[in-house]
């Protein structure tokens, strides 16, 4: 059953080509934030973004530059490499969110930003917005790409993986609450209209920060912040296929990272020249960026997930993947029989099925 676990690393693969082209978009507005956009109006920041992606050079150097950065870390290892850095990157990035949220939440008007943000419009609240919100879940938290199995597996028997498991999606949360207080109340104080996507972090932010009284730091920051949980984002694709590649064919680290990494990039270069001068080129009306997309989000995670969860509860076996997780009992997971046999056995497969269904758009 090793083709499941292929299933993930297929997937990780095809993310991290197209994500590293947008993470090398988030370091050419990191620099361009600095200088300043000098453009309030929308329409001028949408033929700034436009422009730029639709570019046949300066995209991919920056795609190259965000790459580089990724395998050199993957490159220097487990201790020297990911955890050296990780311990860097994410209080930086925590501190960063903090502060710009402060700072969002006391511009003038922002209220406005935070009823738009946080007061519940119920008559949003449909079948098809819960699983649109179960299929994020799945790119959100790395599912069904083999990071959660490859980190695993650095980690020792004394660490409590029931706990680590709840104060993930906690933190993964906490932190996007907190994105969210950064842009909205921004967006609405200088009155333009909220988005979702690439616009508005390339279209819509840019303008609020061209009308913000030290804009250029603001903006530096938050592309900064966006830069940082990019990049740790990619280690965390990267890894697990340079494990596989170590721990099945005898590859050392290094020619791991730097061959796969330059396969990613190569591919990632063709999905960014699909967004210009390949442009053309569409299957069921999709360009090869968005192709990747599509098929790693919508076919292939939620397909590895579920065929995970029934590997491990259907054949494994629900008491083999609890004593696991407790180490042999000698964890406390009060809840573990109910998860074992009434979550994992049941329920998780079940909503899998029922996203990957919605991505293929039958449910």
């Amino acid at each position: 059953f090793a083709w499941i676990g292929g299933i993930g690393l297929i997937a990780g693969f095809m993310i991290l080509s197209f994500y590293s082209v947008v993470g090398g978009w988030v370091i050419y507005y990191f620099f361009r934030s600095i200088i300043g956009f000098g453009m309030t109006d929308p329409a001028l920041t949408d033929q700034l973004f436009s422009g730029f992606i639709s570019n046949p050079v300066l995209p991919i150097l920056f795609h190259a530059l965000f790459m580089a950065l990724t395998i050199w870390i993957c490159y220097n290892g487990v201790k020297d490499g990911i955890e050296k850095y990780s311990n860097i990157m994410m209080p930086a990035l925590f501190l960063i969110v903090v502060i710009l949220a402060i700072r969002s939440l006391m511009l003038p008007g922002a209220a406005e930003g935070i009823k738009f943000y946080l007061v519940p419009d119920l008559s949003k609240l449909t079948t098809k917005t819960a699983l649109a919100a179960l299929g994020q879940v799945f790119f959100s938290l790395s599912l069904g790409m083999g990071s959660i199995l490859t980190y695993g597996s650095y980690l020792g028997k004394e660490e409590n993986i029931p706990q680590v498991s709840l104060i993930v999606p906690l933190m993964d949360t906490v932190i996007a609450f907190f994105a969210g207080l950064i842009i909205f109340p921004a967006v609405f104080s200088y009155g333009f209209e909220p988005s979702s996507g690439p616009g508005l972090t390339f279209v819509t932010l840019p303008a609020v920060f061209s009308e913000m009284p030290l804009g250029q730091l603001f903006g530096g920051a938050f592309f900064f912040l966006l830069f940082l949980a990019a990049l740790t984002s990619a280690i965390s694709l990267l890894e697990p296929i340079i494990a596989y590649m170590i721990e099945e064919h005898g590859w050392n680290r290094k020619r791991a990272s730097i061959t796969i990494g330059g396969v990613i990039f190569i591919v990632g270069t063709f999905a960014s020249l699909s967004m210009g001068p390949l442009s053309g080129f569409k299957i069921a009306d999709l360009v090869f960026f968005d192709q990747l997309d599509w098929v790693s989000n919508n076919l292939l995670l939620p397909l590895g997930g579920m065929l995970t969860a029934l590997f491990i509860s259907w054949l494994w076996g629900t008491q083999n993947a609890l004593r696991e997780a407790t180490n042999n009992g000698l964890l406390k997971f009060e809840l573990g029989n109910f998860w074992a046999n009434v979550m994992l056995k049941y329920v998780a497969p079940a909503l899998v099925f029922i996203v990957f269904l919605t991505g293929l758009g039958i449910f």
